[in-house]
């Protein structure tokens, strides 16, 4: 029976933690909608540490931990089912049965660290939070590198604004990290006393009288319920970046059915009349305006390769361009039917020199098929889904006296992707540009959960992250996380904006761009291993 209840709390536990990456419910005024919720997230991990100590056994602390990553991470991304059933023709309960299968193979990592966290659970709150925040980071980390790696949903997007000041430094595995480690501290100091042996139950207890002694972690909880959190500091205290000038920039969201989108006489022509006047138009309006500015059009926004289009098209937005003075930068397929094709971004000025870019980390079965599923990508029936892989590390356009840089889609999850264009800080981009299209998963939180990872990365690097999607979130957001403005969801919209870039490193950015995530990863080893031989 305790086993039942248990599976039970972490059930709802894990799916607290799931909503809490963004709000789903609306007309909450203590819980807006789409917004994070830090203080949600850090209690049901604190539910999490209590499952886990009070466990028989490691394999039984393992089994809890499983349950409740398993719920997090299906109430996390449950909206695949949407593009498999409403746009891949899958029935629901296949769909459904896909994602829970997803869930529950990734929510393995996280059954590892229950086990081992079990080893610790009569530890001190210091020793049990170090233990603690290791573990998850290794988790977090096999999740978003190994087989591609998916780490949508990491904990840290939560803390976006709680703690947001800290991500220039040790970005989203650390705000993870963070979370987890405080979480097995308040519960060792305020949750019930009595695990362990007869000495370690009288340590914690009196560990759990001297809550007063342990100032440094009560200096992060306020942040926890304050909504605005430490990013509400940041324009108040020093960076480590510096303004290389503003640019105007019209990010367009066509809002094209994504039914129709691939359909010639629908979705395709509506695409191709819309863009190619928001285009014209905003080419005219631009060159009003002082200084050279930046037209941004979402992913595959013309789903077909460029030369299924009309010449007579392309023709009159190379006019356009050089009667003004914007650069524009369209996400569409690059390549031919028989030699392979890729998911870019091409860019042109106005004397027409062109850019490209293409995406390198693509989306498993959306983008490309792994070895043995064929099967699986031909019952969905979705199109263009074997894209060519493009480099790591593209050069960025330079443009405007700026160092754009695109990232299409989920590009945006991999900051440690993003930083190896900052090994050299003379070329290192002073604008992320990203463009997505969030219409496969329907009016959900998805897209509010790609625009807290957005914030994050523009956290992360202290650079300004522009976004142009087919239906939203388009949004300009500023090297403080903070957004300054979002188009309206699902209707065709053009949103102005002025866009501030930025040079400098941030210490994440520095220590990311020379060795990767790998000195994270050595110091949760490190941490292990040394705790490990001392309490053997």
């Amino acid at each position: 029976m305790a086993a039942l209840a248990w599976g039970l709390v972490l059930l709802l536990a894990g799916v607290a933690q799931g909503v809490a990456l963004a709000w789903p419910v609306q007309g909450l005024p203590f819980l807006p909608y789409g917004q994070p919720v830090a203080w949600l997230q850090w209690m049901a991990l604190c539910v999490w540490i209590l499952a886990v100590r009070a466990a028989p056994s490691a394999k039984a602390a393992g089994l809890r931990s499983w349950v409740f990553a398993a719920a997090w991470l299906c109430a996390t991304f449950w909206w695949l089912t949407i593009s498999m059933t409403l746009f891949g023709g899958m029935p629901m309960v296949l769909a459904a049965l896909a994602v829970v299968l997803l869930a529950s193979a990734l929510a393995l990592y996280y059954g590892l660290v229950g086990a081992l966290v079990w080893r610790w659970r009569a530890a001190g709150p210091w020793v049990l939070a170090a233990v603690v925040g290791a573990a998850w980071l290794l988790a977090e980390w096999a999740r978003g590198r190994l087989l591609t790696g998916f780490p949508w949903g990491a904990v840290g997007y939560a803390q976006v604004d709680a703690w947001g000041l800290l991500a220039p430094w040790v970005g989203v595995y650390g705000l993870s990290a963070l979370s987890a480690a405080l979480a097995a501290w308040a519960v060792v100091r305020w949750g019930p006393v009595g695990v362990g042996s007869a000495a370690a139950v009288g340590r914690q207890r009196a560990q759990a009288r001297r809550v007063w002694g342990t100032w440094p972690a009560w200096l992060l909880l306020p942040w926890m319920v304050w909504p605005a959190g430490s990013t509400s500091l940041m324009p108040h205290l020093p960076g480590f970046t510096q303004s290389t000038g503003s640019m105007p920039v019209l990010l367009l969201q066509g809002n094209i059915n994504q039914r129709d989108k691939f359909d010639a006489e629908t979705g395709l022509k509506q695409a191709l009349q819309w863009y190619g006047d928001e285009i014209v138009h905003g080419v005219a309006k631009l060159k009003t305006q002082e200084g050279l500015s930046l037209i941004v059009v979402p992913e595959t926004a013309v789903p077909v390769l460029p030369n299924e289009v009309d010449a007579a098209w392309w023709k009159r937005l190379e006019r356009a361009l050089g009667q003004g003075r914007s650069a524009l930068m369209m996400g569409l397929p690059m390549g031919s039917w028989t030699d392979g094709y890729t998911n870019s971004v091409m860019a042109w000025n106005p004397s027409g020199q062109s850019y490209r870019y293409d995406k390198h980390h693509l989306v498993p079965f959306g983008e490309f098929v792994p070895p043995g599923f064929r099967w699986f990508v031909d019952a969905m029936g979705i199109p263009m889904t074997d894209f060519e892989r493009g480099p790591l590390g593209a050069k960025p356009l330079y443009w405007a006296g700026q160092r754009l840089a695109p990232n299409i889609c989920y590009e945006d999850l991999f900051g440690e992707e993003l930083a190896v264009l900052f090994k050299d800080p003379a070329k290192a981009p002073t604008v992320l540009v990203n463009v997505s299209n969030i219409a496969w998963f329907g009016n959900t939180v998805a897209m509010d959960q790609h625009r807290h990872i957005a914030r994050m990365r523009a956290l992360e690097l202290e650079r300004p992250m522009i976004r142009a999607t087919n239906t939203g979130s388009t949004a300009a957001i500023d090297h403080q996380g903070r957004v300054l403005a979002e188009a309206p969801r699902w209707e065709a919209a053009t949103l102005a904006a002025v866009v501030d870039g930025r040079e400098g490193l941030t210490p994440y950015a520095r220590w990311v761009a020379a060795w990767g995530l790998w000195p994270l990863v050595a110091l949760a080893l490190a941490v292990l291993a040394l705790l490990w031989r001392r309490t053997r």
